[in-house]
């Protein structure tokens, strides 16, 4: 099953778009720590809903803990720095999609430690998409790629 993971994820209100965009597809949701917030914050209860019940939120003190406990996975960095479009990519069953944080995205030797690294094609005059956006189409094709919806 494809799974998301948030690398150090900052903005409550997209963790929790992105943890119901995981409930709703049956997907794990796997966050690498720090936090920065709590999962008690108001603003990320106000997005999450009741369906903090049916998401399954692994947590990982660091990154290589993400590594060690998901050997069978491939990694895939979804990051404006890829030269490779998400759609000319073959994802696999057990992929899991990796996005940074809002504010910095994920440090430089983690993009030199992954093979794999995509990008949503964009406008040539825009810089970035939302992260919970990012999340959803990466996610939306994952998905289509692999017949899971």
């Amino acid at each position: 099953m494809i799974s998301i993971a948030l690398y150090k994820p900052d903005i409550p209100q997209n963790t929790a778009s992105i943890l119901r965009l995981c409930a709703c597809f049956s997907l794990k949701m796997h966050i690498i720590e720090p936090c920065g917030f709590n999962l008690n914050d108001i603003r990320f209860k106000r997005v999450i809903m009741d369906y903090i019940n049916q998401s399954s939120i692994i947590r990982y003190v660091n990154f290589k803990e993400l590594l060690k406990k998901n050997k069978k996975s491939r990694i895939i960095l979804m990051t404006t720095k890829a030269k490779k479009s998400l759609f000319k990519f073959k994802f696999k069953n057990n992929d899991i999609i990796l996005l940074g944080r809002e504010s910095k995205g994920v440090p430089e030797h983690i993009h030199n430690e992954l093979k794999n690294r995509l990008k949503i094609p964009m406008s040539a005059n825009t810089r970035s998409l939302n992260v919970a956006v990012t999340a959803s189409i990466s996610a939306a094709e994952a998905l289509r790629q692999t017949s899971q919806i």
